[in-house]
């Protein structure tokens, strides 16, 4: 089946000075299109991404906070213009009443890559280019914290590798400005290369305080695992290896490192990974041992073989023809790719990238069981969003199949005064509260209808906010099936009741039986 674009464009379509071509990404936020230019501009090359963000008066208000993503990435490439940072060349806003999704969407013309370092981990382990890959990579934090900003969101998905072997920084919609020591983000996180700091520190009205040294310890994660194939701190899933970080922090645990990692890289990896930020090494220090240690000096240059082989047309409008995706395969800020005439990851067909969709998260959340494909990621993705170990993949998914079995386009209006709406059964007063993921409640309340893009991530928020409000003693059964509980009616009836209460016990029986049912063997 293909997956629908957040931001459909017809091929051939006109905007500024582009054409839109093939389909690049797509995710629940924007798409990307592969652009070509239409009009004679010496300053501009033939090929561009054109990333299409809805933020017109005609589409959906979920996607409030998206105007604050947007300028941040905006304000960045206006005023850095540095070689490891991929290159904004314009913005254009779409004025077109004949073609309402598209009227007032804001474009972003930015350079073409080729695939991403996520990309090729996959399909390759442990590159041979990885040390001149990491220098690069250095090289271009080292930039951005000279010109006083942070990036916020450092991971190999955010990586990109052009057609010349290079590679680039993307996705700047998490980085802000210095004001002193610190900056300002929003409270979104990729918990794998979040700092232990990060992971339980307050939201406050101006979002969450970080400071360049969360980009060194993301640095550090990232080298480990471009080394040696593995993350450096221990565990199956992102929430296990979140708690190997609290422990770590805390000093109740050492930081083992793989035998694997080279030596030249130990101690490099060990000065990013300090359990506080203080003893974090500096990014410029960072990069003159990382140079180092690659022998790169400055500017290290990548060997072709890190470009993946052309398609055959052939193969290429197979793979567009199917909406086949490989989640994280370019850094654009979109979470999902379709080829347009380089290999992805694994492979050159169509059903291996297919499978990647189709497998996101699976050693959490079952494959074999009747998740959806089209909510995987959102799914996964909002659960690793909360530092509570009981909000998990296979929870948030045995709650939508409870609330609405999976049915994007419930309307239930006869529920108390407002009714309920959507995949997760969201109220829209309540649903206010937990739509914005800076913590911020909306200005408006959400009007049906409520799409998973605005309801699956808004379950994990109010999971997340919910499970520490539940009595820690004095209920009885299993606390995931008490927080959905809690979901359905609130904590304080769960707490009041020791448990689940009579009048949802047949509702829990439900999210119990689908909890264990997507929870893949082994695992709690």
């Amino acid at each position: 089946m293909t997956e629908p674009y957040a931001v459909p464009v017809p091929k051939g379509y006109r905007v500024g000075g582009w054409q839109v071509r093939e389909p690049i990404a797509t995710g629940a936020f924007g798409s990307v299109y592969e652009g070509r230019r239409a009009a004679a501009d010496t300053d501009r090359p033939a090929e561009v991404a054109l990333k299409f963000l809805p933020t017109g008066t005609g589409t959906p208000r979920q996607l409030a906070h998206l105007r604050e993503l947007i300028d941040r990435e905006v304000e960045l490439h206006r005023r850095l213009k540095q070689p490891r940072l991929i290159r904004m060349y314009e913005t254009l806003v779409v004025d077109d009443a004949d073609h309402p999704a598209l009227d007032g969407a804001t474009v972003l013309v930015l350079e073409k890559a080729e695939r991403s370092l996520s990309a090729l981990l996959q399909a390759e382990p442990r590159p041979a280019a990885g040390p001149a890959l990491l220098a690069q990579i250095c090289e271009g934090l080292a930039q951005l914290h000279h010109a006083g900003w942070v990036h916020g969101d450092l991971k190999p998905a955010n990586v990109l590798l052009m057609k010349d072997g290079s590679a680039r920084l993307a996705d700047f919609n998490m980085a802000a400005e210095l004001e002193g020591t610190h900056a300002y983000t929003p409270a979104f996180s990729t918990p794998d290369y979040t700092p232990p700091e990060l992971l339980w520190s307050e939201i406050g009205e101006r979002g969450r305080r970080i400071r360049p040294s969360a980009d060194v310890w993301a640095f550090g994660v990232l080298a480990h695992l471009v080394l040696t194939g593995s993350f450096p701190l221990p565990g199956a899933t992102p929430t296990t290896r979140r708690d190997a970080a609290a422990a770590y922090a805390r000093g109740t645990d050492e930081l083992r490192l793989s035998p694997e990692l080279p030596d030249a890289w130990r101690e490099i990896v060990r000065d990013c990974l300090t359990r506080t930020h203080t003893d974090r090494i500096g990014s410029q220090a960072l990069l003159r041992r990382v140079e180092a240690a690659a022998g790169t000096g400055r500017s290290p240059r990548l060997p072709r073989v890190l470009l993946p082989r052309r398609r055959s047309r052939r193969t290429t409008m197979l793979a567009a023809a199917t909406a086949v995706v490989a989640v994280s395969a370019l850094g654009y800020g979109i979470s999902t790719w379709a080829g347009t005439g380089t290999e992805g990851a694994g492979g050159s067909g169509g059903e291996t990238t297919k499978a990647t969709a189709a497998t996101y998260g699976a050693s959490e959340l079952r494959t074999d069981k009747g998740v959806p494909v089209a909510y995987r990621r959102l799914i996964v993705d909002s659960a690793h969003d909360c530092v509570q170990p009981e909000v998990t993949p296979a929870l948030i998914a045995a709650l939508l199949k409870a609330e609405s079995n999976f049915d994007p386009d419930l309307s239930d209006p006869s529920v108390g005064k407002e009714g309920e709406y959507g995949i997760a059964r969201w109220t829209p007063s309540l649903l206010r509260w937990w739509i914005r993921a800076d913590g911020v409640p909306a200005t408006e309340t959400p009007k049906p209808p409520l799409t998973p893009a605005e309801s699956i991530p808004a379950v994990g928020r109010y999971l997340c906010y919910m499970e520490p409000l539940l009595d820690q003693n004095g209920l009885s059964g299993d606390r995931q099936v008490l927080l959905a509980a809690a979901y359905r009616t609130s904590t304080k009836v769960v707490n009041n009741a020791g448990g689940v209460p009579p009048k949802y016990r047949d509702y829990a029986a439900r999210v119990a039986h689908y909890l264990k049912e997507y929870t893949p063997p082994g695992k709690k």
